[in-house]
């Protein structure tokens, strides 16, 4: 379980969250900060979305506030980190530690500027958020309500990822946050919980913490024309950057050059995208009385793409052939998510199953995303979709879970 509190550097500032307010030295281990900043970064990439989605100030305040500790996390890191350094090889070694805390808080910083899109006066087409849902699992924010039947119970007690397939990412307290919530993680009335699941079991047991109903947001017509073109590819870019990241950390886990060379594909391919909506947001400036409108657009698509270039900057270490230092590894591996790229090969008994049957095969797992043997991406399959031998599948979920399915899939 990660708690982000003192012990971690996340609160050193002023009470309030006041960012002029200086950061001292502190002696905390650099694995520690990376854990942290890790789970941070990618929860505020799915609340920013997910504010996104439900045009919700709740849940963009929630990214904001976060985005302030993440700044406290960062330069907590890079004191530590220099402090480390004592020797050439030593130099060396943390450079790209360096370069990850500087990815991390670039992930965050993105994260905040789709929030500030959500609290602004900037308008996206409703059509933006009616496509969002087919890119993702739905994310909701529940206050467990005094009463409610998880109250004072533990979420091992609940059992409620086996029970509903809805997973707790995230639980706020009065105090502070706990990241990557486990098994001994207690319920208490008024604690805030993030939610994830498909929409129709994550609406059931948002009811049964809340008390009250789950509503999905109304989509608004949009007097757009051809708006689908850059619903499309702002979909597949804010898809394209999320793996970009899973990856990532994959790879500087593992220490695998081939992931590293596929993040930077994948952002070469953010690029493309965000060339081609940038064009055809002027094309469709001329189309619509108010062009203004549009700027929302453009700085989604922004953002969007500084989350690709981040996650590059975190395989630089890799890509250069720079021995990847312990406290990387170890860091990424105390994660309590695991995400793994597997092969299915020909003789497999997952060959020819549908993801429905691989995942029943494989609690605790997901599957992000599928790369066909014709270099085709798949992305957020559903359960119908089908595996095929020389298949990658990207899948996350726990370490014990994953390492279970690469062993299942390898035959």
């Amino acid at each position: 379980m990660k708690r982000l509190s003192s012990e971690d550097g996340g609160m050193v500032t002023a009470e309030g969250g006041d960012e002029s307010a200086a950061v001292e030295y502190e002696p905390v281990g650099v694995k520690q900060l990376l854990v942290s900043m890790k789970d941070v970064s990618e929860l505020m990439v799915d609340l920013a979305y997910s504010a996104l989605l439900h045009n919700s100030d709740a849940l963009a305040d929630e990214v904001l506030e976060l985005e302030s500790r993440m700044d406290v996390l960062q330069m907590q890191a890079r004191m530590n980190t220099l402090m480390a350094a004592r020797t050439t090889t030593d130099s060396k070694q943390l450079a790209p530690v360096l370069g990850i805390i500087g990815a991390a808080e670039k992930i965050s910083e993105a994260a905040g500027d789709i929030a500030t899109v959500v609290l602004g006066d900037e308008e996206l087409p409703g059509s933006i958020r009616a496509a969002l849902p087919d890119a993702m699992e739905v994310l909701a924010r529940a206050t467990v309500d005094d009463g409610s039947p998880y109250e004072g119970r533990t979420l091992g007690e609940i059992d409620l990822e086996t029970e509903t397939g809805v997973r707790v990412i995230g639980v706020h307290d009065e105090e502070e946050w706990v990241l990557t919530p486990n098994q001994e993680t207690r319920l208490d009335a008024g604690d805030v919980l993030l939610l994830r699941g498909a929409e129709y079991n994550l609406s059931t047991v948002y009811e049964t913490a809340t008390g009250t109903p789950y509503e999905q947001p109304e989509e608004s017509e949009s007097d757009i024309t051809d708006l689908r073109r850059a619903v499309d590819t702002i979909v597949l870019m804010k898809n394209v950057s999320e793996l970009s990241v899973d990856l990532a950390y994959a790879s500087v886990l593992l220490d695998d050059t081939d992931l590293a060379q596929e993040v930077h594909a994948l952002e070469v391919e953010v690029d493309s995208l965000q060339s081609r909506l940038e064009a055809w947001i002027l094309q469709a400036a001329t189309e619509v009385d108010q062009p203004v409108r549009l700027r929302g657009l453009l700085h989604l698509a922004s953002s969007t793409e500084l989350i690709s270039d981040a996650a590059l900057e975190i395989t630089e270490g890799i890509l250069r052939d720079i021995d990847t230092h312990p406290v990387i590894t170890e860091s990424v591996r105390e994660s309590d998510v695991a995400v793994r790229r597997v092969e299915v090969h020909r003789d497999s008994e997952l060959a020819g199953k549908t993801v429905a049957g691989v995942l029943e095969a494989n609690p605790g797992v997901s599957v992000i995303a599928i790369r066909r043997s014709n270099d085709e991406w798949v992305f957020y399959p559903d359960g119908e979709e089908q595996v095929d031998a020389g298949d990658r599948l990207i899948a996350r979920g726990t370490w014990n879970a994953t390492e279970k399915l690469v062993a299942t899939v390898r035959g």
